[in-house]
């Protein structure tokens, strides 16, 4: 199992000492969110700064842009790095695309679908040298002229990883995706059950194996070196859930252990401003459901456990060092990645 660390909502100017940090600690790739910040621009850093690290987007909100802009960052950044890049895209959900971006929101899955295949005819264009005449329902590409045709090609096209929750996206990632990014809001028993079998009926579609796809998830762990410290963070993550069980298009997750009643209570907690007793629905048992809740040096052993045969790259966004009163230095912070794999 690959380890990478996510950068997360890190400033530009901490992107370059912490990428540094990350490869040295033995990372095998780095992450850049779509939160605070432009995450084409922290990974164009991270490039500069690393020599072997994958360099991943988990995730860029895919329907905040079209695909000629994110075929063009992609290639920008596969080119500057010598074909690390892995792009990572997500739908985001309809109150983000339609009232933060502005954008329309309609058939999510389908239109996922039709923006990685309309991105790779893009790429055809430019790297093999076909007409660009793409005509789809949602997005349609029918003009390119040596001017703005990219010059170095060769790296190739980067990897396409997609963000799914539902059956119907994580079909759309094994038709056309090179990976699939699981959101760390899901179990194991919703991975092995609902996730996995989708993924394969995608795959089927597109004639390939799951060899072909990977499978990355940045998984919830409550952890740490003191006893204060492991508290916050059980209360931290028990909040965390919370928010996420709120959301209607989660529901599906909560419904595999028959817990699909919590969101709308949720939900409803969250409408009313009662943030603070969102966090009190979560019970022992739900909480080390959604997250390994173990001592550090047990949570390598508990990972393979619960994720182990299902998931190919662990997206570290749980302190592993350095962080906590009680953590131990970041420079013991490579034995622990070592450990993860």
């Amino acid at each position: 199992m690959k380890v990478d660390s996510a950068l997360l909502s890190e400033e530009l100017a901490s992107v370059p000492q912490r990428v540094r940090e990350i490869e040295a600690a033995g990372y095998d790739g780095v992450v850049s969110s779509e939160i605070a910040n432009d995450p084409f621009l922290q990974l164009a850093l991270a490039a500069e700064h690393s020599e072997r690290l994958d360099l991943l987007t988990s995730i860029v909100v895919a329907f905040a842009r079209n695909p000629m802009l994110v075929a063009q960052s992609g290639h920008d950044l596969n080119v500057f790095s010598k074909g690390r890049v892995t792009l990572g895209l997500g739908s985001q959900i309809r109150p983000h695309i339609t009232r933060r971006f502005s954008m329309p929101w309609d058939k999510p899955a389908s239109r996922m679908r039709e923006f990685v295949l309309a991105m790779r005819a893009i790429w055809d264009c430019w790297y093999e040298g076909n007409p660009l005449d793409f005509r789809g329902e949602f997005y349609t590409h029918t003009l390119m002229t040596p001017n703005f045709t990219p010059s170095d090609r060769t790296y190739g096209p980067p990897r396409v990883s997609l963000a799914a929750v539902g059956p119907r996206m994580t079909e759309v990632a094994g038709e056309v995706a090179d990976g699939l990014i699981a959101h760390g809001f899901t179990t194991a028993a919703y991975l092995r059950e609902v996730t996995l079998p989708a993924l394969e009926r995608g795959l089927a579609l597109s004639g390939r194996s799951r060899a072909g796809v990977e499978i990355s998830c940045p998984v919830f762990v409550v952890t740490g070196d003191d006893e204060r410290t492991f508290q916050a963070r059980r209360e931290a993550l028990r909040e965390q859930v919370a928010f996420y069980a709120s959301t209607p298009d989660y529901r599906g997750v909560l419904a595999v252990h028959g817990w699909e009643a919590l969101q709308p209570e949720l939900t409803q907690l969250s409408k009313d401003g009662r943030w603070g007793e969102m966090a009190t629905r979560i019970d022992d048992e739900m909480l080390e459901t959604f997250a390994v809740v173990a001592e550090p040096d047990d949570v390598p052993a508990r990972l393979r456990e619960r994720f182990g045969g299902m998931v190919d790259r662990l997206m570290c966004t749980f302190p592993v060092a350095g962080e906590g009163e009680g953590d131990p230095k970041p420079g013991e912070e490579r034995a622990r990645v070592a450990a993860l794999k």
